[in-house]
């Protein structure tokens, strides 16, 4: 070994009684780095507001699965994530995001629900996310079952429709089930419906199962489904390319329902579907997102009961800190 090069590395590096970088991206991000062991558990690790006051995106849980038609649980997926600690920090090393640097960002803790009527729920959760919208701020949240996208949806899109990066094993887009319409395998239908949703910048990612009979209002509407056979055979590259040219420039909303991946990766789900994607293809996927006009997002379905060596919050939790710097990167080109 080069003895001036050790000479100068024991210069710089052997005293220093605190982890030092030179890099300033890196700097930034340690400064941003929480505390692992101390202070409350937050979503991402994002500092705790009880108000929305001067904030660009907040973080929401939404504790609500009263709309699961299969196996419960989603409800504890929020307080399963926020055990999930960051390691390090809000730091993306492919994409060099660091949320913290680009907006005001705080985890404003749960929507206050009951889990006894699924309409009542539903029309609480619209009404918390349209004051968030009435602040001005950018929701992304932590599902719950994905029943709650649609009232979320009411309010990001009460102005101007949206359209929709969908990441699911089902397309969400049925009618009635046991005389209730307002449950997690429809609510793509309603939003459609309601006039919030726009169906041809929609594209639904990863679809498989025998649930395939319920999913003839996707196609109808004009939404792109890309099953996940066809992901496989077009390629990472060659999907990202097709959603980009599906979603155009205008306003979009980002929902991950954690079944879209196999789940080898995340069992920790109420209804999953074998065959799915990787981790590593959903992550490049939403990073081939960067660009594109995010007016919120969320991650749903994690059912923690189901979740035996917690891989399923851990992948969670990455997923949506990826939602998270496409959104955070959005808001700060506005």
């Amino acid at each position: 070994m080069d003895q001036k090069k050790l000479e100068a590395l024991r210069k710089k590096y052997k005293d220093q009684d605190y982890h030092e970088v030179d890099d300033p991206e890196f700097q930034k991000a340690m400064l941003d780095a929480s505390d692992m062991l101390s202070g409350i558990a937050t979503l991402l690790d994002a500092p705790y507001r009880d108000d929305l006051e001067g904030l660009d995106i907040a973080l929401i849980g939404v504790p609500f699965d009263s709309g699961v038609v299969h196996r419960t649980g989603a409800r504890f997926r929020p307080r399963a994530i926020r055990d999930i600690s960051m390691a390090v920090g809000p730091f993306n090393h492919q994409t060099r995001i660091n949320p913290d640097s680009l907006c005001a960002i705080a985890d404003i803790g749960d929507v206050p629900l009951h889990g006894f009527s699924l309409e009542e729920g539903i029309q609480t959760i619209e009404e918390y996310f349209h004051k968030v919208i009435d602040a001005g701020v950018i929701p992304i949240s932590a599902g719950g079952d994905h029943s709650v996208t649609y009232p979320i949806m009411k309010a990001v899109g009460r102005d101007k429709p949206v359209g929709m990066v969908h990441i699911d094993a089902h397309c969400d887009t049925m009618g009635a089930f046991e005389d209730h319409k307002f449950h997690h395998g429809g609510p793509f239908r309603h939003a459609v419906l309601d006039g919030v949703l726009d169906p041809e910048r929609c594209v639904q990612i990863g679809i498989r199962g025998a649930a395939e009979v319920f999913w003839e209002f996707s196609h109808e509407s004009g939404m792109t489904v890309i099953p996940v056979q066809d992901f496989h055979n077009m390629g990472v590259d060659a999907v990202i390319s097709k959603t980009r040219e599906v979603i155009g420039d205008g306003p979009t909303y980002i929902t991950f329902d954690v079944d879209g991946l196999d789940p080898v990766y995340a069992p920790g789900t109420g209804t999953p579907e074998i065959g799915g994607l990787s981790t590593a293809d959903a992550i490049q996927l939403l990073r081939g997102l960067r660009g594109l006009n995010f007016v919120g997002g969320d991650l749903v379905e994690v059912a923690p009961a189901y979740d035996a060596t917690i891989n399923t919050a851990q992948v969670g939790k990455q997923m949506m800190f990826e939602i998270l710097c496409l959104v955070a990167e959005s808001r700060a080109r506005r």
